[in-house]
């Protein structure tokens, strides 16, 4: 039996609404900002200001107080509904 890892991020980036990641095993996830209650009221250009912390462990947005953890995000651990569609 394999042990299994923690997820660590080594980028991230936010283009419009989305939020970006790519793991040290290759992977690359996006979820939208608004799933989460502090970035769904950032701006566009204040959800461009992400940084890795904890060695990639965690997302930081200085400006808004806000830091999710990589761990969550791969794991669906999100803290609103995905919004329907127009």
């Amino acid at each position: 039996m394999g042990a299994e890892t923690e997820a660590v991020a080594i980028r991230a980036r936010a283009t419009g609404r989305l939020v970006f990641i790519e793991l040290t095993d290759g992977r690359q996830i996006a979820f939208p900002a608004d799933r989460f209650r502090i970035l769904s009221d950032a701006s566009d250009d204040e959800l461009k200001s992400v940084q890795l912390r904890l060695n990639g462990a965690a997302l930081r947005w200085e400006a808004l107080d806000e830091h999710i953890s990589v761990q969550g995000i791969v794991a669906g651990r999100f803290q609103l509904p995905l919004r329907e569609a127009a």
